[in-house]
């Protein structure tokens, strides 16, 4: 079948989770890496937790819980309120620079995003990206209260788009989403934006690993779950040609 929709992931395809350091660093001095880093991993545990407990709590409610415990887990202290404050970073994340090309790129398809952040959230997020007319919709895990990777979201965006799962081209960098996706029967593209042998050169040369490295050695790779991209691309705007090759991008 003809790709129809191009659908992304929001935090960490379009959007840069690691541009909450500046917010982090100058509320926190002289933690702020360590706190983006300890946030970004817990943040993605709580939905995967809230998942199997059955337990669904909107992204807000998971983003600000996540900084709690992180900043608990610190030794730093901060009223509820001012948690909400620097939660707030993520409303604001910083879109990649390639993004907004790569979108008017592929603008004769239709363009979604589908996302674990609240519709509340990712209005602000695609607002301030000024990146809406770019998009037909936006589709938030919050309209049936399941996370990804649950294959119920990524029926939800073939229910929403009224589409084949073959007609669309899911996109994203993180790993347990590309294999949800793709288990789900989707074509998918996977950003590398870090090349795996400059991640183990960085690894094998490094005297300590920090924080930053850590996340990028748990986050970055593909997942060992048996469900791999069809296609692996080095930045979002390698998709317009990929798209353009048809069927023989897939080689299914």
């Amino acid at each position: 079948m003809t790709i129809k929709a191009v659908v992304f992931d929001a935090y960490g395809t379009l959007f840069d989770v690691q541009s909450v350091a500046g917010i982090t660093e100058a509320a926190f001095p002289g933690h702020g890496e360590t706190i983006t880093q300890l946030w970004r991993l817990k943040q993605l545990e709580y939905t995967w937790l809230r998942g199997l407990m059955g337990a669904y709590a909107d992204f807000w409610t998971v983003t600000q819980d996540s900084l709690t415990y992180t900043l608990e887990t610190l030794g730093l202290s901060a009223t509820p309120d001012f948690v909400a404050t620097v939660a707030e970073a993520y409303d604001a994340l910083a879109l990649y620079p390639e993004a907004r090309e790569a979108l008017e790129a592929l603008s004769p398809l239709r363009l979604a995003i589908f996302s674990n952040g609240s519709p509340a959230m990712l209005g602000r997020l695609v607002a301030q990206a000024g990146i809406g007319d770019l998009l037909e919709t936006v589709i938030s895990v919050d309209e049936i209260g399941v996370y990804k990777p649950d294959p119920r979201g990524y029926a939800h965006v073939e229910a929403r788009l009224s589409l084949a799962r073959d007609e669309i081209l899911f996109v994203s960098s993180n790993g347990f989403d590309i294999a949800g996706a793709r288990a789900h029967g989707f074509r998918v593209a996977r950003i590398a934006r870090l090349p795996d042998d400059t991640l183990r050169r960085d690894l094998a040369g490094a005297a300590t690993i920090g924080p930053a490295l850590m996340f990028k050695a748990l986050r970055l790779r593909p997942e060992r779950l048996g469900f791999e991209a069809d296609v692996t691309i080095a930045t979002l705007t390698d998709l317009a040609a990929l798209v353009a090759r048809g069927e023989d991008a897939w080689g299914r």
